[in-house]
């Protein structure tokens, strides 16, 4: 398994993910919100890794890490769900000053979207996107 960083404020995470079979624990990417953006904004993984995302929350306000398509993306930008605990793998919230996990498996290639929906701050830009190899 590998994990690259490469530097820049759009910093990008390279991940691979190991041998088929194998039961190494999950991978682990840390997301830095900080002046309602995430850090790093972008990331490439590889199709079958499971990551386990900290996310940790610099800002004095709450936020959230929706992991999705578009559609949840939608759904979530409607604001139905308040407050998510984890329940559903890629769905957290993180009060401010706060960290908190979430474990989600990338089982399809293609492009996933991370934001956040509290209001406003998906308009405002508080999103990335996740490349699935």
């Amino acid at each position: 398994m590998r994990l690259f960083l490469l530097g820049g404020a759009a910093a990008l995470f390279a991940l691979s993910s190991c041998t088929a079979g194998a039961s190494e624990p999950p991978s682990r990417i840390v997301i830095t919100i900080e002046h309602s953006r995430f850090e790093p904004s972008k990331l490439v993984v590889e199709r079958g890794t499971t990551v386990t995302f900290v996310v940790r929350n610099r800002d004095p306000i709450d936020h959230e890490l929706i992991i999705g398509d578009r559609a949840v993306q939608r759904h979530h930008e409607v604001g139905r769900d308040k407050h998510h605990h984890g329940e559903i793998p890629g769905e957290i919230s993180v009060p401010a000053g706060a960290e908190r996990t979430t474990t989600y498996t990338f089982s399809r290639p293609g492009t996933l979207l991370f934001g956040c929906h509290l209001p406003a701050h998906y308009a405002y830009g508080m999103r990335g996107v996740i490349e699935v190899d």
